[in-house]
């Protein structure tokens, strides 16, 4: 499968119902096995209708049945770096009214994934607003480039690829239905306090009494 980064503001990329980069990576995990249980999804075409959607063609599969694609190299941060970016993503999260904000440390349960940022938003313009800041603050800010991203222009479900972290935006339904906390039952799981940060975004501890 080929997926062209995306790096242009005006244009995020092709519209689907259900994101699929190497991110279908995330409904697999070491410990799962294949079911038949579950409903059958079939992935859509883009909203232009061309039916180009730049993606491999699949057949309809279960929800705990996912199959992993062909992964990009990923960028050796470390999981210092990695943290990093996973906080700043939950940051501008919090700093702009998301619900059930969480930051998912998965390093011990995927060779391919760092970190998860989840987070739900109450409308579509709520979730590209925290989308295109998200991508500013990593981007501009830390000097990070995105690797691609899906499901903007739908909206249910908005993926951003850094990497080693990966920041899942959703609207209620779609996080309840995909439900990424209870896949990944064995990862840590991180709020706003674990992150010295505040539910509204705001630093616990200012910059300048951290600890080193």
């Amino acid at each position: 499968m080929t997926t062209e980064p995306v790096t242009t503001e005006n244009d995020p990329g092709p519209a689907s119902s259900i994101p699929f980069l190497r991110i279908e990576a995330v409904f697999v995990t070491e410990s799962e096995t294949p079911s038949n249980d579950g409903p059958e999804l079939t992935p859509q075409t883009d909203a232009s209708g061309d039916g180009d959607t730049g993606q491999q063609k699949s057949k309809p599969v279960s929800a705990n049945q996912w199959m992993t694609t062909d992964s990009w190299a990923i960028r050796p941060l470390g999981l210092d770096g990695s943290r990093k970016l996973a906080r700043a993503a939950m940051k501008v999260a919090l700093e702009n009214k998301a619900d059930d904000a969480l930051v998912l440390d998965v390093s011990g349960q995927s060779a391919e994934f760092d970190f998860f940022v989840v987070a739900t938003g109450t409308s579509r313009r709520q979730l590209h607003a925290i989308s295109e800041q998200i991508d500013d603050v990593l981007q501009k800010d830390l000097g990070d480039l995105r690797m691609g991203i899906e499901g903007y222009q739908e909206s249910s479900w908005i993926v951003l690829d850094y990497g080693n972290v990966v920041i899942h935006l959703f609207d209620e339904d779609t996080r309840q239905y995909y439900d990424l906390e209870s896949l990944w039952a064995d990862a840590k799981c991180l709020r706003c306090e674990d992150l010295d940060l505040r539910p509204d975004g705001t630093e616990m501890t200012p910059p300048s009494e951290s600890k080193d």
